[in-house]
């Protein structure tokens, strides 16, 4: 399912593969926006989120780094900017296997950052590649053992309590390769009420057979007995005490438990310009959470067991027709989950009555084909078309109140077109134009009118895009690589936040015009430094909201219409490195009618360490200076609060640092 994406040196990045658009192409002829990031710009870092490598990537932002009851929020080109927990709206994939839901929730408890190799991003609508709930594409890939047996040790410590240790071991024997690793982490958090513990563990392998194929397995699991939820705060709770936690959160132990498994198992082979995938993957998930929610209000303990399969199958071509280079690819995806979820009164963070359950059901199957053909040595085009089916079944199992079971069923043709055209060796143009569209999940067809109590579904539709980008990315000389994209997306029923209760968020729809620019460079200059910065505008803002009418006009509330980054790393062979850090975000609105805006902020994080190597042990030892200029800032903005508690302050100056052993066996 992979596309392979080789940029050599002249560009001043090192040679990648890339698996973002599932054909094997050079990431200049590729006509849509793609970003990668190395192993090295994600393990060296402090590894609480997602956001400290992927900064380095336009048309992303992240929020609520700190609160892992909520979990890292991110959205691409304001899809996902409406999730009040996780990851919405975006596809995301762990080694080629998914972890987003057939309903579009994507939780990422279970991935060991220690273990990441390569992160790739494709920017913009995606459905047609990848179906549901495509407004961009998350490849994550962790280690795979080849090479030399090693093993390695790691503990890091920092402020708020911060401890974390990883163990790794991997290798290769003959045809076998294979990686293992543990995790462990206690973090106290910089507010009151937002401890959090986590154990990961992983393993994977693969096997090469005589015939060529290749067969992999792999398994994750994580155990998070507790993540507390310190909640957000007004005005003027926020100048009273950043540090502070909601009483309520407090007497209600607002928070979560979670334990979550994945099992994934693949076979391919590829012979004479064929190949052939197939894979099938399980997940088993248990979810406790305790919201800040009284009896009056609504029932605020949540219990969550889920069961989730599926599979695939992809067939590529890459044998050139009547002397066209060209290839073609065509699929199935097929996947079914079952939640079994149940809500419990909240008394004083005690289980009480239970006051809502039902059994929810989604199916999915996607068929696929995409096209691509080198139209001159200069001149590639490429398409694609994707039919969707998806299911949803809710069975009600708490009568009390009427039988809410219902379905609801949608039936979805997505596609794309785009063309790069080499200027030079050195430089492309490109344009593409996309269509997309994402399911509601489960949770957010609840019904605001009775804070949830109700099951079956709210008037909530699917969300449709079409979007259309050009740009133009290359070199501007050798060891530089460069990209500008400008981009139009209009949204259609997108889902929309329209209240937030103690925590828990009620939608509508509403439609939403969005456009941007992106700019990427990564420059190496002399003396071992490399340059390197990232600029998105986003003006994103509702052009139709009938639940809102006065919200028409006014900004996506959660995404700044500013963010960009700049950085400076020196890495010298002698061991030691360095890198500093400035990051900018615009003023965030913090509602839809925008009356209420979280202010600007800048912040600079330094790293700097060194590597020392002697036969076959090497130390890495580094320290990590976060908001080095102890910025007051946001780290969250709760979208839509209905008592106004819209803030979650970020920490202040602190500091961190880890040494990492890795010791080399003889083959």
């Amino acid at each position: 399912m992979a596309i392979f994406l080789f940029v050599g040196s002249a560009y001043g990045v090192e040679n990648i593969i890339v698996t973002a658009t599932k054909t094997t192409k050079n990431r200049l002829n590729i006509p849509f926006s793609v970003g990668v990031v190395e192993k090295k710009d994600i393990q060296n870092k402090q590894l609480l989120g997602l956001d400290e490598s992927m900064s380095r990537i336009p048309g992303l932002f992240f929020s609520n780094k700190y609160n892992y009851s909520r979990d890292l929020r991110l959205s691409i080109r304001g899809f996902g900017a409406r999730s009040n927990f996780g990851i919405r709206g975006i596809k995301v994939f762990i080694d080629g296997m998914p972890s987003t839901a057939p309903d579009g929730q994507t939780a990422l408890d279970d991935l060991d950052l220690s273990t990441v190799s390569r992160i790739e991003v494709l920017r913009g609508p995606s459905s047609s590649l990848y179906g549901a709930s495509s407004g961009g594409v998350v490849n994550i890939f962790t280690e795979d053992g080849s090479g030399t047996p090693s093993v390695e040790f790691g503990t890091m410590a920092g402020e708020y309590s911060f401890f974390r240790n990883h163990f790794k071991a991997g290798g290769d024997f003959k045809n076998l390769k294979y990686f293992l690793s543990s995790s462990h982490l206690n973090y106290g958090g910089y507010r009151r009420h937002s401890d959090v513990k986590q154990t990961n563990f992983s393993s994977k392998a693969s096997y090469k057979f005589h015939d060529g194929s290749i067969a992999k397995v792999s398994f994750r699991t994580v155990d998070s007995p507790y993540a507390e939820d310190s909640g957000g705060m007004n005005e003027v709770e926020r100048s009273e005490g950043k540090r502070n936690a909601r009483q309520r959160n407090i007497d209600l132990d607002a928070g979560e438990e979670v334990s979550d498994k994945k099992l994934s198992f693949s076979w391919e082979k590829e012979t004479d310009g064929h190949k052939l995938l197939l894979k099938n993957y399980y997940n088993w998930r248990q979810f406790d959470a305790k919201l800040p929610l009284t009896p009056f209000i609504g029932a605020g303990i949540v219990k969550l067991d889920r069961f989730f399969v599926g599979g695939g199958a992809q067939y590529t071509n890459l044998r050139s027709f009547k002397g066209l280079n060209q290839s073609f690819i065509v699929g199935l995806d097929v996947e079914s989950m079952s939640d079994d979820r149940r809500r419990f009164n909240n008394l004083a963070g005690a289980q009480g009555p239970l006051r809502f359950e039902q059994e929810e059901n989604a199916d999915t199957l996607g068929i696929f084909y995409q096209q691509e053909i080198n139209v001159t040595d200069r001149l590639r085009a490429s398409g694609g078309l994707r039919y969707d089916r998806v299911k949803f079944d809710i069975k009600d199992k708490f009568l009390d109140n009427g039988d809410q079971s219902d379905t609801l069923k949608f039936n979805e043709v997505t596609y794309s077109v785009g063309a790069s055209f080499e200027i030079s060796k050195l430089t492309s143009l490109y344009a593409n134009y996309s269509t997309g569209f994402e399911t509601p999940t489960f949770t957010e067809f609840a019904n605001p009118s009775n804070n949830g109590s109700l099951g079956g579904f709210a008037n909530v539709a699917a969300q449709r895009s079409n979007g259309f980008e050009i740009g133009i990315k290359g070199a501007f000389f050798e060891d530089s690589f460069f990209e500008l994209v400008y981009y139009d997306i209009d949204v259609e029923d997108e889902v929309t936040t329209v209240s937030n209760i103690g925590g828990r968020a009620f939608f509508n729809n509403a439609d939403t015009e969005r456009k941007g620019v992106e700019i990427s460079f990564d420059v190496n200059l002399p003396s071992y430094l490399t340059l390197y910065g990232v600029y998105s505008y986003s003006d994103f803002e509702f052009v139709k909201f009938n639940n809102s009418p006065q919200s028409i006009g006014s900004r996506l509330p959660g995404v700044p219409k500013h963010n960009g980054n700049l950085g400076l790393n020196f890495n010298h062979p002698g061991g030691f490195y360095l890198d500093v850090n400035w990051g900018h975000t615009g003023s965030i609105f913090t509602n839809n009618i925008n009356t209420v805006r979280a202010n600007q902020y800048d912040l600079t994080n330094v790293l700097f360490g060194f590597t020392f190597e002697l036969e076959k042990l090497t130390l890495n030892s580094r320290v990590g200076i976060n908001n080095l200029f102890k910025q007051d800032y946001n780290q969250e903005i709760r979208i839509q609060d209905a008592t106004r508690r819209f803030f979650e302050p970020g920490p202040g100056r602190n500091f961190y640092g880890a040494i990492n052993l890795i010791y080399e066996f003889s083959k």
